[in-house]
């Protein structure tokens, strides 16, 4: 419906039409131009005239047309399925499809007179009815939330949940504060009955440890309606598809409401990640054994680092520095003496050169292998040092010295050391160890170098460098100015009745000296090395050129392998400087992967390895909680039904009378002097007039 309205008052019209009027009557009254024409054309033309001039005048009032526009909306009812796997477990066979056909024919009747929207949750929401059972978990909370997102300023009719009522992520649905303002109608599923049931309820583990160490898992061991039963609780190892039983732990359930835990010691014998699986005998009459099993998995991580102590002759320093070292699981220590080598320098990670190089043995072969490998290294100078090769070999101390007399010093820690950092109770008990021996002579740090222990020499604190640390040409190394360790090893414990202090003096220097920077110019990196098999495999990768500025100009491709040898290929996607690769969900299983590219010429690889393993939340819990949907729907005034009365649904929300269309009222307000046809009408009507006046002999 449209009308119109104007700016002025209403007589105003009167005095467009009176300015019509004289205006007309002005040119044609006393006209004498159309004497010999008949009356009717001159009264023609100032119709015409009165008409041009009072529809200008009106527009000058600036009327407006407003329209007025109704619309019946009808009220959106929304019908959400519970999409997880534990609704599939509780339909028996031929009773999923059934289900399916209810739920149709319920969207049908309710799109008659409403309009749905459908929904399926698990993990997530998802649109459409789309049932598959295959959701690995539930999350009834943020379903609830997402129909607060979307349908709180429409107007939402109903909610209806079909679910079991067990949810295993987010919130309590109960609790969720989304003010829903509508009923929420929920349809009960599965089986209340707690039938008899063994279950792994949880287990307890680390995620990372370490190769040689030892670590436990606890299992949560739990049943219902099965006293007087017995099982067996089996820890096994599965590799390459083969399961090796570790453990077999008897468990005697005594009542119907049964729980226990249980703790598996195991060893970490074999680096990378291990797949372990922990199963529960089943009994007879169980409801279900899918969720007796658990399978975990555990990143044995070879930390460790192979370190030599490469010495001239035998010296207590050496055990001493071998005690501490091995204090940590993550160094594997070897001692060899150079008059004696059979091992390989370039197999080490770390070499402490111990009173080396000497006059007997200048070790040049050695040190010219560790540098083409760059191998990092500590110096220990003691008096079989032959000190001018030494200033030679190493850029951080020179010691000027005939090398035939010795000095007692003890050690004072530098202010202003950065390069790491130390106790306090380093810092207070150093100083105060039994003193060590350094040559008599000059000792001067050189510019790459960095002190951590400068020489006191009884009272007096000297500048001369006793433990220096530094970097040059891409190799870490350090020098200890002195022999006689052990001192302050047994010293420590006599202070102490422990050896933490000087455990963190070596253990630290030799951190810091022997990690190694990764130079490698092409670096593939995920976000963790075990994954659930609902998540995506993401890959990020980084190639350098020679100046280690990032670029992406070639092409960049990875092979994922599994178990089995299948490989699957993909190629990187660029973005920005750096490469990037969604590879989507895998199944569960260990694998292996390969990247490549190639830059100036030259082939760039990198390997790893993840593993993808089962979730399981689904599985433990196989009786259905219908208490939880009963409180949903009345906290949100709507009604409990079982699934034998969801067909009642439409009825029952008819005869309720709360579920009613809106009537949507909008009006729209244009000004006239918008109007096309007033300008064609104004157009016609100065037209008509102009040729009569002209044809008729006017000008």
């Amino acid at each position: 419906m449209e009308s119109i309205t104007f700016q002025y008052p209403a007589w105003y019209i009167l005095l467009c039409v009176l300015a019509g009027l004289i205006l007309a009557g002005l040119l044609y009254y006393n006209d004498k131009t159309f004497k010999s024409q008949s009356r009717a054309l001159v009264w023609g033309m100032g119709v015409l005239r009165f008409l041009t001039i009072s529809i200008i005048c009106l527009l000058l009032l600036e009327p407006l047309l407003k329209s007025f526009i109704t619309e019946t909306k009808n009220p959106v009812v929304v019908l959400a399925q519970d999409n997880s796997e534990s609704i599939a477990a509780a339909f028996g066979e031929g009773e999923k499809e059934t289900y399916n056909q209810q739920l149709a024919s319920l969207e049908e009747a309710l799109s008659k007179k409403y309009e749905v929207q459908s929904y399926t949750f698990g993990e997530e929401v998802k649109d459409g009815l789309s049932l598959t059972y295959e959701e690995k978990s539930t999350n009834i909370s943020s379903f609830i939330k997402s129909v607060y997102d979307l349908y709180s300023n429409q107007n939402l009719g109903a909610v209806i949940i079909a679910s079991d009522g067990i949810y295993n992520e987010g919130s309590n649905p109960i609790y969720t504060g989304y003010q829903l303002e509508a009923p929420v109608y929920t349809i009960g599923l599965g089986d209340t009955t707690i039938q008899k049931d063994l279950f792994i309820k949880r287990v307890f583990n680390n995620k990372i440890v370490y190769l040689g160490d030892r670590f436990s898992i606890q299992v949560d061991v739990a049943a219902s309606n099965a006293a007087g039963t017995r099982t067996n609780l089996q820890v096994q190892k599965i590799e390459g598809g083969n399961a090796r039983t570790l453990e077999t732990i008897p468990v005697a359930i005594d009542k119907n409401d049964f729980f226990t835990t249980k703790e598996i010691v195991l060893n970490a014998d074999k680096a990378g990640v291990q797949r372990y699986r922990i199963t529960l005998n089943g009994v007879s009459g169980e409801v279900t054994t899918g969720n007796n099993v658990k399978d975990i998995f555990i990143d044995v991580l070879d930390a460790r680092q192979k370190i030599l102590i490469l010495a001239n002759a035998p010296h207590p320093d050496i055990s001493a520095l071998k005690q501490s070292l091995e204090t940590s699981k993550n160094y594997e220590v070897t001692t060899a003496m150079v008059s004696d080598l059979k091992v390989k320098v370039t197999d080490f990670d770390f070499v402490i050169l111990h009173q080396l190089p000497s006059y007997k043995q200048p070790i040049s072969n050695i040190l010219l292998q560790m540098d083409e490998n760059k191998i990092p290294r500590l110096y220990v100078v003691g008096m079989q040092s032959d000190y001018g090769n030494f200033n030679r070999l190493q850029p951080l101390v020179e010691i000027s010295t005939d090398g035939k007399t010795t000095n007692e010093v003890q050690a004072k820690v530098a202010t202003d050391f950065n390069l790491f950092t130390l106790s306090d109770a380093l810092k207070d008990n150093l100083p105060r160890f039994a003193p060590v021996l350094t040559p008599f002579g000059d000792f001067k740090q050189l510019g790459t170098g960095q002190t951590l222990l400068y020489q006191k020499i009884g009272k007096v604190e000297t500048n001369f460098p006793l433990l220096t640390l530094g970097e040059s040409n891409g190799i870490r190394s350090g020098v200890f100015a002195a022999e006689g360790l052990y001192k302050w090893r047994l010293f420590d414990f006599l202070q102490n009745t422990n050896h933490e202090v000087f455990n963190e003096l070596i253990g630290k220097t030799v951190q810091y000296l022997s990690i190694k920077e990764d130079k490698r110019k092409f670096r593939v990196t995920l976000a963790k090395n075990i994954f659930d098999e609902n998540e995506s495999i993401v890959f990020d990768a980084e190639l350098y050129n020679e100046n280690f500025e990032l670029i992406n100009d070639p092409d960049a491709s990875i092979v994922i392998k599994n178990e089995e040898g299948q490989e699957f290929p993909f190629t990187f996607n660029k973005a920005g400087q750096t490469y990037n690769l969604n590879a989507g969900i895998f199944p569960v299983g260990n694998y292996s992967y390969r990247a490549s590219t190639s830059s100036n010429g030259r082939q760039q690889t990198f390997e790893g390895q993840f593993s993808v393993q089962p979730v399981q939340l689904e599985l433990f819990q196989t009786t259905a909680n219908h208490g939880l949907l009963k409180l949903l729907a009345e906290n949100y005034g709507g009604q409990f039904l079982t699934q034998k009365k969801m067909a009642e649904l439409p009825q029952m929300l008819e005869e309720k009378g709360s579920v009613k269309p809106v009537l949507y009222a909008t009006s729209k307000t244009r000004s006239v002097i918008n109007l096309k046809w007033i300008f064609f009408l104004l157009l016609f009507l100065l037209s008509s007039e102009w040729f009569l006046r002209r044809y008729f002999g006017a000008y």
